[in-house]
């Protein structure tokens, strides 16, 4: 069932408050500001566990260090995000699924990090669940800045396998999910979402969600070999295009083209979320693709492309990547997209 299009009345209306009591739209993005999130509570680092995942825990604060050597903002120009609070993550997630998130075998579960389990929970809820919390937050207010400014990025977030209910696949709060309905609220002018999801995995999380609203329309693009194969997901996915492991640039960038400018046509979009993920990259151990660093530059390129061209706001997220160099290749994709003016200052 999904969250929105079968809620009950007195559901719409709780979520309607906790969005009216939400400080995560009540800044003003200043003048001088690019559209950028980025905080460094967003990585997650605690004596060396971190590195029993093959996530780089720490891929965020590289991306924003290579982004200021890089001379594309400075500190004073990248936005600093507020944590998402309890009644912000209540707006889609059930009291229930955040009371299990106080148990440490929970998280570890969800981290896939098993030694997180022996921990005391309040050090997960510090050092693991907050940074999560913080790019929730984060991605919630990029949606904000995507309507306003055009295009906006959080250097984080896109949680895509979390939903309402669950979370998996190092995904604990549905920060998709969270940003469309804020947005869908907020401005009564969007009433067509698009979800472009690009990471290598399926995003089963947020297919959950919106299985029943015909406001959001899902593309995913993912290797069907590899993690969740989730059946029933699917069901809510709009457009499909299911790859197979060691898929090239040759093959890859051209379906991409053409199933965007097709699902762009098909659904007119007014607002769309590209979750952005690196672990298609050759030799990512989880991924399992061959697209080459070029080949990943090019694909952001071709959606920002697609959707700017139309005039259509866009919000992006960097979801996975589980190899150290992908920091590096999201700033090259980032000064990509600022030579061929499909961003820019404020």
């Amino acid at each position: 069932m999904g969250i929105f299009g079968k809620e009950s009345r007195n559901d719409a209306r709780s979520s309607d408050t906790l969005i009216k009591n939400s400080s995560l739209y009540t800044f003003n993005l200043k003048t001088t500001s690019w559209p950028i999130v980025y905080d460094a509570g967003y990585n997650i680092t605690f004596m060396g566990v971190e590195k029993l995942h093959p996530f780089d825990s720490s891929k965020w604060g590289r991306v924003h260090n290579f982004l200021l050597d890089d001379k594309v903002l400075t500190e004073e120009e990248t936005v600093t995000p507020v944590e998402a609070t309890e009644e912000d993550l209540l707006v889609v997630h059930t009291q229930p699924y955040l009371n299990s998130l106080k148990w440490s075998a929970t998280v570890a579960q969800i981290t896939e990090v098993v030694p997180v389990a022996l921990l005391p929970n309040f050090v997960v809820q510090r050092k693991v669940l907050r940074p999560l919390r913080l790019q929730t937050g984060g991605s919630i207010m990029a949606g904000k800045m995507a309507v306003e400014r055009g295009w906006a990025l959080n250097i984080g977030g896109g949680f895509h396998h979390c939903s309402a209910e669950r979370g998996g696949g190092f995904c604990a709060y549905a920060d998709i999910t969270l940003l469309i309905k804020f947005v869908l609220h907020h401005f009564e002018q969007i009433k067509r979402v698009m979800i472009v999801d690009l990471d290598a995995h399926q995003g089963n999380g947020y297919a959950r969600d919106f299985m029943d609203d015909d406001r959001v329309y899902v593309m995913d693009v993912f290797n069907r070999n590899i993690y969740p194969q989730d059946g029933f997901a699917k069901a809510g996915i709009k457009r499909k295009v299911e790859l197979r492991c060691g898929t090239t640039d040759q093959e890859y960038l051209p379906l991409i083209k053409e199933h965007l400018y097709d699902a762009i046509n098909e659904f007119h979009p007014q607002f769309v979320v590209y979750n952005a993920g690196t672990d298609i990259l050759a030799g990512d151990c989880l991924g399992l693709m061959e697209i080459s660093p070029k080949g990943v530059v090019e694909r952001d390129r071709i959606v920002f492309a697609a959707v700017r061209g139309q005039n259509v706001p866009i919000v992006m997220l960097t979801s996975g990547g589980y190899q150290r160099s992908t920091a590096r290749i999201i700033a090259d994709s980032v000064v990509s997209l600022r030579d061929n003016g499909l961003i820019g200052p404020p």
